[in-house]
């Protein structure tokens, strides 16, 4: 295959259900080094790898997040939570912890935003691996374990935005997710539990012990999931508040600490 035969890959992506096969196409073209390794990643992205995973990264509120393969990709509509964190970064030096960080694409886009001290955290040792790159070009630290395990003690109560881009799809509705997550993400960054807000209720459950007084707790759910998820905060002594972004498709409920 030629790096020219743009109009033959164009025609190959849309024949395997590419939706974006134009755009497609030319971020392939441009991130092959030569015709064999275009070659190999048509292959890839026609069975049906995520284009992220093919070309080793993912766009994310401006910047260039890199995704290795089975790394949850950084979605469009979580750019909302993070314009949300950005908006709610204190003045002065901010300390800014992003759970189930995948990639860390959260926490390095608020951290581009203004002077962080940044910390993550994921359970996947593959997310952790690709976070540790991400995160340390901000000069972030990116832990491994189960949600707070992992954290050092010395962060308790200083935590002012706590990023927490939770699963939560609802484990009987995983098999309608397209092939693409189902297939080729961690199933442990998709199943939220019976209804979906499993992993939220216990990031919930201890986030008064990591947030400053006045911090900020961010997450991402549906539209129909946000007031079971707000109520969710506010048992655990959270202010909640909901915001519902059309541009982005997406709702965010933002837990604040008294």
């Amino acid at each position: 295959m030629s790096l020219l035969d743009s109009d033959v890959i164009v025609t190959t992506l849309r024949a395997a259900g590419c939706v974006f096969a134009e755009d497609e196409a030319e971020l392939l073209i441009s991130s092959a080094r030569d015709d064999a390794e275009l070659a190999r990643m048509v292959e890839q992205r026609v069975a049906g790898l995520p284009i992220e995973h093919v070309v080793g990264w993912a766009e994310f509120h401006g910047l260039r997040i890199e995704v290795d393969p089975g790394v949850f990709v950084p979605r469009r509509r979580t750019e909302a939570l993070a314009a949300e964190a950005i908006r709610l970064l204190p003045t002065g030096r901010a300390v800014v912890l992003d759970l189930c960080c995948g990639s860390g694409a959260l926490g390095v886009a608020v951290a581009s935003a203004g002077p962080v001290e940044l910390y993550a955290a994921d359970v996947e040792p593959a997310a952790v691996a690709c976070a540790r790159r991400n995160v340390g070009r901000v000069g972030g630290h990116v832990y491994e374990g189960d949600l707070f395990d992992p954290l050092p003690s010395a962060l308790k109560a200083r935590v002012d935005l706590l990023l927490a881009n939770v699963p939560y799809v609802p484990s009987d509705e995983i098999r309608l997710l397209p092939a693409e997550a189902r297939l080729y993400e961690p199933l442990v960054t998709l199943d939220g539990g019976s209804d979906g807000l499993g992993v939220l209720r216990r990031v919930s459950a201890e986030a008064r012990t990591w947030l400053t007084p006045g911090g900020h707790v961010l997450v991402e759910t549906t539209e129909d999931q946000s007031t079971t998820a707000a109520a969710i905060l506010e048992g655990d002594g959270l202010a909640a508040r909901m915001i519902t972004d059309e541009d982005y498709a997406a709702t965010v409920v933002i837990g604040t600490a008294p």
